[in-house]
């Protein structure tokens, strides 16, 4: 009788300039960086969710589908960014993120839920990006924590965008009860399951 294959799960800590896939498709270009030279991962492996390219943090890997929808499809995960944006953030703008704002997508306007958000202070501390951020003579910048349970594409960039403040760095640091902790960029750890 054959073994059941049993499920592998990972957390990982996404660099900067990685997509969120394993495979190279027609429309993926020969210059983009892939999550399997990350890790000698197993056949089947895909991304729970996605980061895009410019963005850092958190990523759950799975070998299970199932698993992958459980996150994906769950609608009360809360996942917590911190976002460093061009500027000295006022109290305005975060009220503004708390409430909703409206941005764009798919052409279609519309106004995110209302989420958590709150300045960052002292500023949070991490290694610098493999892509250097503008440095502190193009002006101030600073850090908001931002937490949504909706997952629009590019959806927390565009809300800095629209309150007045560009995101120049956005680094997901938890996915309901998992945080990135001190896991280094590029570095995964295997888990027996994502209890979020």
């Amino acid at each position: 009788m054959d073994k059941i294959k049993q499920h592998q799960h990972f957390v990982l800590n996404k660099p900067f300039g990685y997509l969120s896939q394993f495979i190279r498709n027609e429309t993926t270009r020969k210059n983009k960086k892939l999550l399997s030279e990350l890790g000698d991962f197993p056949e089947g492996t895909m991304s729970v969710g996605r980061l895009d390219q410019d963005s850092e943090g958190l990523l759950f890997l799975t070998t299970d589908g199932k698993a992958s929808f459980a996150v994906t499809g769950n609608k009360q995960v809360e996942k917590e960014y911190y976002i460093q944006v061009d500027g000295e953030i006022t109290a305005e703008a975060i009220e503004l993120l708390k409430n909703g704002v409206e941005i764009s997508v798919k052409k279609e306007k519309y106004t995110t839920l209302p989420c958590n958000a709150f300045k960052i202070e002292p500023k949070p501390i991490f290694p610098p990006r493999a892509k250097p951020i503008r440095d502190e003579r193009h002006g101030p910048t600073s850090w908001v924590s931002i937490t949504v349970k909706e997952g629009k594409f590019r959806q927390v960039r565009k809300m800095s965008a629209a309150v007045g403040f560009p995101t120049l760095r956005l680094i997901r640091v938890r996915i309901g009860n998992v945080t990135l902790g001190d896991l280094e960029s590029g570095k995964h750890i295997e888990v027996e399951s994502f209890d979020i």
